[in-house]
């Protein structure tokens, strides 16, 4: 009874060390585009969004049940397998953070679950249905949909700003932008802190503590929502960097387009009890975004990058999974094994990433190639008109090179 004390203990504190990753991970979620745009300070911006998140976590526990109860069959689970899961799940982020790529966190560890759980009950003990219908269709619909809702708002706004005054719109545009800001934050906190209550409530039940079937308790609640809110204040400044600068470059109308319909989608999925990615819906909107104003355009290259870690993120945490329950099942030396290796890496991929410090004192400086594609739609597009053609027409223009901050996109 003891060691299964302990394996619970471990499980949980694993629990909320992911919740920490995915906090600093997801960040640029909320706060890439209003930090890019000078809309608000970096520190500002990423406290706030902390607060947010802390809030949002506890507006709704729907996804929170979705992985607790829908996603695999909790009664033939055991505390080593959701252990093996969430080690899939951190050193996936730990990965794409180092190299300065948004992936979904919440694929992360739904790939991490599905293989530690294939590896120790079968398939059979993973719900299809939910996976396809509440994953993998969200999955590929969110960034569509937000897409082309950011494309169309950004359109709309330049439409109708065209006759105002260019300080007075940008400032209002900014002020927008703040807000959309923290909705996207507390929409994160609503959506992405619940999946780590989930990951508890389903090892309490699977330790015996919970009965099957059982909402998360408070304190699982408030112990996910701090260590996300603590994670997202410390920023995750290589993630940021890409969103903010990597994919497109981004003026406020823009900005405000992408997180209100960013927000609009997290929310909506959030309510449905959808385990959406915010990665995947604020970078479709970023992208939307950037096609929508005249003479903007994508980086496709980091874009590419981008799409292929999407892919990579379930097959590979999935497989880590695997491999991690696989020696657990070794007993209590194969779980200390695993933990060993997983301190071992996370300590290894934090000192790589000090080689070449990306922080907020440098989180704008970036000097990402226009690429071939990106220069032909440029050269090809009609110059804007309007009061605010000086204005967008500057922004085509690519900024110089950094040589002090080279760009954290390339894998």
């Amino acid at each position: 009874m003891e060691n299964f004390s302990l394996i619970l203990a471990i499980v949980v504190v694993t629990a909320l060390a992911f919740d920490f990753t995915n906090g600093f991970h997801d960040t640029a979620n909320a706060m890439a585009t209003t930090i890019s745009t000078g809309a608000l300070k970096p520190k500002v911006a990423v406290a706030m969004s902390a607060v947010l998140n802390l809030v949002g976590a506890f507006l709704s526990v729907e996804v929170a049940n979705t992985i607790s109860k829908g996603l695999v069959d909790e009664t033939g689970i055991r505390p080593e397998v959701i252990f093996a899961a969430l080690v899939g799940a951190i050193l996936w982020n730990l990965l794409t953070w180092l190299v300065g790529l948004p992936s979904s966190s919440s694929h992360a560890l739904m790939g991490g679950l599905i293989g530690a759980t294939v590896a120790s009950a079968g398939i059979g003990a993973v719900h299809g249905d939910v996976l396809v219908t509440k994953v993998l269709i969200p999955a590929i619909a969110a960034p569509l949909v937000a897409g082309i809702a950011a494309l169309l708002a950004t359109r709309l706004s330049y439409s109708l700003g065209k006759k105002a005054d260019g300080n007075a719109a940008k400032k209002g545009y900014r002020a927008g932008q703040i807000a959309s800001a923290g909705l996207v934050s507390l929409a994160h906190g609503t959506n992405d802190a619940q999946k780590t209550m989930g990951i508890i409530t389903l090892a309490l039940v699977a330790g015996g503590t919970l009965a099957p079937d059982s909402d998360p308790p408070m304190w699982v609640i408030l112990s996910a929502g701090l260590a996300i809110a603590l994670g997202t204040y410390l920023g995750g400044w290589r993630i940021i960097r890409t969103m903010g600068k990597g994919l497109t470059d981004l003026q406020p109308q823009q900005g405000f387009a992408a997180q209100t319909s960013a927000a609009t989608v997290i929310l909506a999925s959030s309510h449905l009890g959808f385990s959406l990615s915010t990665t995947h819906s604020v970078s479709g909107a970023v992208m939307g975004a950037g096609l929508g104003r005249k003479g903007g355009v994508v980086r496709w290259s980091t874009a590419t990058r981008m799409f292929v870690a999407w892919g990579l993120t379930l097959p590979a945490a999935a497989l880590v999974g695997a491999l991690a329950e696989y020696v657990t099942g070794f007993g209590a030396w194969g779980t200390a094994l695993v933990a060993i290796f997983l301190v071992g890496s996370s300590a290894a991929i934090w000192k790589l990433s000090r080689r070449e410090v990306v922080d907020h004192t440098n989180v704008n400086e970036t000097d990402e190639p226009a690429g071939v594609v990106t220069t032909a739609i440029a050269a090809v597009t009609p110059p804007p008109t309007g009061s605010a053609a000086t204005e967008e027409l500057a922004a085509t223009i690519p900024a110089p090179s950094s040589e002090s901050a080279p760009s954290q996109a390339a894998v």
